[in-house]
């Protein structure tokens, strides 16, 4: 007797064979093929058999639904995360990168600076005439220039106009004029900065050495005589005085006066001013530091002057504003271009009280204290440049 075996294939067999054929993007849709299939042979025996057939072909699509929305959610929270974390490392690397070294801010290098104006330059600093700390006007060969006389002082002071030539300086146009000491023409003028003065431009100049003064409430002659060293008599005399009695208001010459040398200092473009008159506590000075919002080993490029939100920011010397706008490091911030290769910042503004390409004196308001940029308070920031390197403000302020 022949017994012929027959070899059945389950459709779990066949099925696993066609998977290693099929390329891996179709064997999702074999599966379920082949499920609905055995849903179908499971209805030849028993309802409940084929509802249970048809919820095993529906489990796995399910689960693959929820795989692949589990799988987005983590990969937009991942994107979200990187973007979050770039613009966080981008932010510190780019303050802490400001305060460890010069800021670049394009055309207000001091190669590229502002014009002053060479004319300006050849005016005020061409000197056949100098003169000594205390303004005294000394010739090329050492020796003082004119003395006033003692009766110079006894007859009124008038004034005269003179304009400005290239070539001239203050000591010069001094001279010339029979003064001994260059103070009595920047006090009587009004000048700020001596080496900004210009081709063209109007001085009037007195008869005598002296100074102007303006009567303030309370004061005498004889007050004014103790103040500036000048007899009382010399006061009444240059004035054409009748009386002791004075006005407030009233301008009076003073004879032989001088300005003092701080202030002398000043007119002649050779000392900075703090840029805040007002209340301030440093904060934080020039050189090594800890960065006070990361804690790391910083360098600080100026000094920080602590106050309230809105005190006046003064020009700590006259110039030329190079630049007023926004640093992501300074918030609103002032360039102003000075003489010698100088160059001032100062940072986290409320308000920019000035425009670039503007001339300011030396004490001008060009901002109002705030807390914008890379800053943990109301503050101000000063930074002191010099041909581009930088300089211990407290080096130069007094």
């Amino acid at each position: 007797m022949e017994v012929i075996t027959y070899i059945s294939k389950s459709p779990s067999q066949n099925t696993q064979k066609e998977r290693l054929k099929r390329p891996f993007f179709l064997k999702f849709l074999k599966e379920r093929r082949f499920s609905g299939q055995q849903a179908f042979h499971a209805e030849s025996y028993s309802f409940r058999s084929a509802d249970a057939g048809r919820n095993r072909s529906r489990a796995p699509a399910s689960r693959d639904r929820k795989k692949i929305l589990r799988l987005s959610i983590l990969a937009t929270a991942c994107v979200i995360l990187y973007i979050a974390f770039s613009l966080l490392f981008s932010h510190i690397a780019k303050a802490y990168d400001g305060r460890v070294r010069t800021v670049d801010f394009g055309d207000t290098q001091i190669q590229e600076s502002v014009s002053l104006d060479k004319d300006g330059f050849d005016v005020s600093l061409s000197d056949e005439a100098f003169y000594d700390s205390e303004g005294n006007i000394v010739s090329s060969s050492g020796e003082m220039g004119a003395v006033m006389s003692e009766y110079v002082y006894k007859e009124p002071v008038s004034f005269t106009e003179y304009t400005v030539k290239a070539g001239d300086s203050i000591s010069v146009i001094s001279r010339n004029a029979g003064l001994s000491n260059i103070s009595t023409l920047i006090a009587v003028n009004g000048i700020a900065n001596v080496r900004y003065l210009r081709e063209g431009q109007k001085l009037k100049i007195p008869s005598m050495d002296g100074l102007i003064h303006r009567v303030a409430a309370g004061e005498t002659v004889e007050g004014l005589s103790v103040r500036y060293h000048t007899a009382v008599e010399d006061i009444l005399d240059v004035n054409d005085l009748d009386s002791y009695a004075l006005t407030l208001g009233q301008e009076l010459f003073i004879p032989g006066a001088r300005m003092d040398s701080t202030s002398l200092q000043r007119a002649m473009g050779e000392q900075f001013a703090w840029p805040i008159t007002a209340s301030y506590r440093i904060t934080s000075r020039f050189g090594a530091r800890k960065d006070p919002i990361t804690g790391a080993d910083s360098y600080h490029t100026g000094i920080d002057l602590a106050c309230p939100t809105g005190t006046a920011v003064r020009a700590s010397m006259s110039g030329t504003i190079a630049k007023a706008g926004w640093s992501n490091v300074f918030g609103n911030y002032v360039i102003i271009q000075h003489i010698d290769g100088y160059q001032t910042l100062y940072g986290h503004l409320s308000k920019i009280k000035t425009k670039k390409g503007a001339f300011v004196n030396q004490g001008d308001l060009i901002g109002l204290v705030g807390n914008t940029g890379y800053s943990t308070g109301p503050h101000l920031h000063f930074t002191v440049y010099k041909n581009g390197k930088l300089v211990n403000p407290a080096t130069l302020l007094k």
